[in-house]
């Protein structure tokens, strides 16, 4: 017979240690904190959604529902739909790197790429490279994979070379990964000369670079620069990564790996693990949209509304800041760098701001080690200059 001790529930197991290390999205939470409307928030990296497409958007989709139910509401294959895939493949090759459908497989944005690619690459206590700082999520993604994260020493024109062969030498890494245009956190491109330097390391060294892209055809001024992909010596070991998240619509949930065939087997085989196949009817209504409408056009109006934006926001800084602060004057992309003078830090300001209905994101997160305290990352994409200039006013009451 059972007794009531016999018949008292065990507990159940403990979730996986990683999932506590690597702990939840600061930027995600400050997002939540400030999402009532009165705040004026410069923290999300959102795309400003007055100007999403979505007439040309609905027409895809009631076309292809309309023209071809059976198929676009089915189950499809893991690589993406071949439409699609032609047209990201023409896409690139128009841009100056050859690509052919088959180089790609479609993801679930850019972010289930950086997952495919820890899951295809990565053992626990592998060694990888990031920039200093750099994207937040990819350190998440990076960390649930059990990596062992090194940063590399930045400057204003992101990655310096003699410091990334120096860890390559020291640390044996198995990757390096890369955000070259506009980058998030800091909104800094690296120069042609540099990425030519990247892709001599990775040759000589023996290194996979995974070069993140979702912000390059988002460019106000200056001419484009050569992907790393394309750079001799890297041809091999670069997988790029792109999204059609800031250039149509995040919530598509649409982007794309372009990577050498033995890599991109194992993304398959690991997507097929993860979701089968990224939504069929998604993937028809992007093809579509590619097919009937001007892409290109929609991307000009989009960057001349960017363009006014960071101007809006780079005219207020000298008056809203401390004096003694610094920033950048980004080419394209959605952000721009802050640092508070030395002493100040802007984790502990946030409240601060957000009590004059104002807020921005802290940099310490973006860091992989020893984070710089004075440091905050600001978006200028989702207001008018008009709300940027009040936004500003608040920023300043709330630093003074």
């Amino acid at each position: 017979m059972l007794t009531t001790a016999d018949s008292a529930a065990a507990a159940v197991p403990a979730l996986a240690a990683r999932t506590a290390d690597v702990g939840g999205s600061p930027v995600r939470e400050i997002l939540a904190l400030t999402a009532r409307p009165d705040v004026i928030s410069f923290a999300g990296g959102l795309p400003a959604p007055e100007l999403f497409d979505a007439e040309g958007i609905r027409a895809a989709y009631d076309a292809v529902l309309r023209e071809s139910p059976r198929q676009v509401l089915q189950y499809s294959t893991t690589e993406g739909d071949p439409l699609l895939r032609a047209a990201v493949a023409t896409r690139l090759t128009t841009r100056g790197l050859p690509t052919d459908p088959e180089d790609l497989l479609v993801t679930g944005g850019s972010q289930q790429g950086l997952s495919l690619l820890a899951s295809a690459l990565l053992e626990p206590g592998d060694t990888i490279l990031v920039e200093d700082p750099t994207y937040l999520a990819a350190l998440q993604c990076f960390g649930l994979a059990g990596a062992r994260i090194i940063p590399v020493p930045t400057d204003a024109d992101g990655i310096m070379p003699d410091a990334l062969d120096a860890l390559v030498a020291a640390e044996r890494p198995k990757l390096l990964y890369l955000v070259p245009n506009f980058q998030n956190p800091t909104g800094r491109t690296l120069p042609l000369a540099r990425r030519r330097v990247v892709a001599q390391v990775a040759a000589r060294r023996g290194l996979w670079i995974i070069e993140d892209d979702p912000y390059g055809e988002l460019r106000f001024s200056g001419e484009p620069v050569q992907w790393v992909a394309g750079c001799t010596g890297a041809e091999d070991r670069t997988v790029l990564l792109s999204s059609f998240s800031k250039v149509l619509a995040p919530g598509l949930r649409l982007g794309w790996l372009r990577g050498p065939a033995a890599l991109r087997r194992a993304c398959v085989i690991a997507k097929q693990a993860a979701d089968l196949h990224t939504s069929t009817v998604d993937q028809a209504a992007a093809a579509r949209y590619l097919a009937d409408c001007d892409l290109d056009t929609h991307l000009a109006t989009v960057r001349d509304a960017y363009r006014e934006r960071r101007d809006a926001i780079l005219a207020g800084l000298a008056n809203a800041l401390p004096a003694g602060s610094s920033w950048n004057r980004p080419d394209g992309g959605m952000f721009l760098w802050v640092r508070l003078p030395s002493g100040h830090d802007a984790t502990a300001l946030l409240p601060q701001a957000v009590a004059h209905n104002v807020a921005y994101v802290p940099g310490a997160p973006f860091f992989a080690s020893r984070p710089d305290p004075a440091t905050l990352r600001l978006s200028f994409t989702t207001h008018t200059p008009a709300e940027i200039a009040d936004g500003l006013n608040r920023l300043a009451k709330a630093l003074s």
